[in-house]
């Protein structure tokens, strides 16, 4: 063994190491609100820092392009089996290195360049990946988009409706990014099935919601479902990408599509895959499919209308007046403050935020007039709603007292208290002080 081989990170490399502990003792010490983060177990990290990441694995199980992939195989069949187990459908591909490039491949599948697709608007909730301009999408496809409703601020079907009908776009996308309520996925599907669309929906956001019971599945309508194997799924960072049954049938569906969206992964968008990564879904959705994983996803929404609750009571305006998942978006210019002054206060008072467009936003993007709260990685460390309280009523007060950094102090001090009840994980190196 070489000396380069024995040598702990620590010795290897001081500089990331600190990084690293450091890193820890924020996420320990703090409050994680951002609703796309969470925590994975100790297991999903031990799987996503194995000797998997030393093989390549191009090509699908039983159909390798590498020598040495009998692990591999086995590895990514329990990772799409146990996908299988949670969401149905009829195939299943955990390759994707993210949700973007699930996205990406999805859309591959079925679009040519310059096709039309009919997206979320970004400044409504969507996601970049759903036709913006600067993305992939925006600059492969000719992109029109629907949005939210003024009154309501919730989906205007009949705007998408209209706007499918005079664009007759070849694929309709579902999902978001920052929307708080449910979807019509019947209704999408319908609409698709009109113009003679394909339907996708990105669930990156509510996958973990669907998976425990507490949110309706997407997989029984879309032609094709995508999401991230992280945020409410409590998995490593990644992909996937699920092919449904024909709705109107009932059939499994035309296997050319199945086949389609595995070329566009591989070699279409990527090479080989993460198996370490794929080791470490295999992992997370083993967890999802334990009893208590629906204990948990119905917790994250149980939090969510108490945070929801406790912030309105402050006197904060919610887009569309509350939530029905994860997350929620705050109007605080409508108390004069910027989400930007809004993300950097509370995270001053050690409360993990961002700034975020809301619909009809007259502010620029990255000066909105909206914040991004959530609650997954608040429920993995077990709070519940007497924490919720206290965070909203914590929150309120850093806003309230964003220009006094001495008050912040108090309150970070205050959260740390909290934080020291609900421990996140065994550290292997005993944590690095953290400067006043």
């Amino acid at each position: 063994m070489t000396d380069r081989m024995s040598l702990s990170l620590a010795q290897a490399d001081p500089d990331i190491a600190a990084a690293i502990d450091h890193e820890t003792l924020r996420q320990h010490e703090g409050l994680e609100m951002i609703a796309s983060e969470n925590f994975v177990s100790e297991a999903v990290l031990e799987a996503a820092g194995s000797v998997f990441t030393n093989k390549y694995a191009e090509g699908y199980p039983g159909r390798r392009y590498y020598g040495g992939c009998e692990y591999a195989d086995i590895v990514e069949n329990l990772a799409r089996d146990r996908a299988r187990q949670i969401f149905g459908g009829e195939h299943i591909n955990v390759q994707p290195h993210s949700g973007s490039q699930a996205n990406a491949s999805a859309y591959a599948a079925v679009l040519k360049p310059g096709d039309t697709i009919l997206g979320l608007d970004l400044s409504h909730g969507g996601h970049l990946t759903h036709g913006h301009r600067l993305s992939f999408s925006g600059k492969l496809y000719r992109t029109t988009f629907y949005h939210v409703r003024r009154d309501t601020e919730t989906i205007d079907y009949d705007e998408l409706e209209q706007v499918a009908q005079q664009e007759k776009p070849k694929v309709i996308i579902g999902g978001a990014s920052a929307y708080p309520r449910f979807w019509d996925f019947a209704r999408m599907r319908h609409i698709a099935d009109t113009v003679g669309a394909y339907y996708i929906f990105d669930m990156a956001h509510i996958a973990g919601l669907v998976a425990g019971g507490v949110h309706d599945s997407p997989v029984p309508h879309a032609h094709i479902t995508t999401t991230t194997t992280h945020k409410t799924l409590r998995g490593p960072r990644a992909g996937l990408i699920i092919v449904g049954k024909d709705m109107k049938t009932g059939e499994k569906p035309d296997q050319t599509l199945a086949k389609d969206i595995d070329r566009t992964v591989f070699p279409g968008q990527q090479g080989g895959p993460l198996v370490h990564i794929v080791a470490a879904k295999a992992v997370a959705f083993a967890e999802v499919l334990r009893p208590e994983f629906r204990t948990y996803a119905a917790q994250i929404v149980a939090n969510a209308k108490v945070l929801a609750e406790g912030l309105q009571a402050a006197g904060y305006r919610l887009v569309s007046g509350g939530t029905d998942n994860h997350l929620m978006l705050v109007d605080v210019f409508q108390k004069g403050i910027l989400g930007n002054e809004a993300e950097s206060a509370l995270g001053k008072a050690g409360i993990t935020v961002n700034k975020n467009s809301i619909p009809w936003d007259t502010n620029p993007p990255l000066k909105p007039s909206g914040i991004r709260v959530g609650t997954p990685a608040l429920t993995t460390r077990g709070m519940k709603e007497p924490q919720m309280r206290l965070i909203a009523a914590w929150m309120a007060r850093a806003l309230e007292q964003r220009h006094d950094d001495a008050a912040l102090a108090r309150i970070r001090g205050e959260v740390a208290e909290l934080c020291n009840q609900f421990p996140l994980y065994a550290w292997r190196r005993a944590p690095v002080a953290v400067s006043a």
